[in-house]
C-alpha cells in the first residue's frame, strides 16, 4: 500500500527561487501549447499586489505546486494554478483549488472564474469535476481581440 503524502499549502509573500521555478515550468508547458499573444498569464512582478493572494504547494516539503487568486470587482478570479507533472494526481491542485476558493469567499466574493486553454484537457475536466462552469469572456479577457482568446475557454462556480 502507498503511503499518503501530506500536502502543505502555504501563502507566498515573495518571489522566491522555489516559486519561480514553478512559473517557468508553467510558462514552457504553456508555450508549447499556445502562441505567446495567446497566453495570458500572471507575469510574476505583480503576484503581489494588495488584490492578489499567491500560494505555493508542497507535497512532503518539496514544492510542487503554485496559484493565485485575484480579487477584482464583484468577482474572484483564478491566476497560475500549476502542478509539477511528476506531483500530478496526488490531490496538489485540488489543495490549491480549495485554499483559493476560501480566500475569495473570505473577501465576500460571489463566483470565482478563470480563463484556461482548449489544449489542457486534464486542467478542463478537473475544473468541470470541481463545479465550474463555462461562461462568457470576462474582465480583461472581453477587451481582447478575438485572435487573442481564440483557444481561451472560460468558466466561473458560485462561490
Amino acid at each position: 500500500m502507498q503511503q499518503r503524502q501530506l500536502i502543505a499549502i502555504e501563502p507566498a509573500t515573495s518571489l522566491t527561487p522555489e516559486l519561480a521555478a514553478l512559473i517557468e515550468a508553467l510558462d514552457r508547458y504553456l508555450g508549447g501549447l499556445y502562441t505567446a499573444d495567446q497566453q495570458h498569464g500572471l507575469r510574476p512582478e505583480a503576484f503581489f499586489q494588495p488584490h492578489l493572494r499567491f500560494f505555493v504547494a508542497r507535497l512532503d516539503g518539496a514544492p510542487v505546486g503554485c496559484c493565485g487568486v485575484a480579487l477584482l470587482d464583484g468577482f474572484a478570479e483564478v491566476k497560475r494554478l500549476y502542478t509539477d507533472e511528476a506531483a500530478r494526481g496526488h490531490g496538489v491542485a485540488a489543495a490549491l483549488l480549495a485554499r483559493i476558493e476560501a480566500e475569495a469567499r473570505e473577501a465576500g466574493m460571489p463566483v470565482l472564474r478563470l480563463e484556461t486553454g482548449v489544449h489542457q484537457r486534464e486542467a478542463l475536466g478537473f475544473f468541470e469535476r470541481k463545479g465550474f462552469e463555462p461562461c462568457s469572456a470576462f474582465g480583461e479577457y472581453a477587451a481582447m481581440t478575438p485572435n487573442q482568446i481564440a483557444t481561451s475557454l472560460f468558466y466561473e462556480k458560485a462561490l
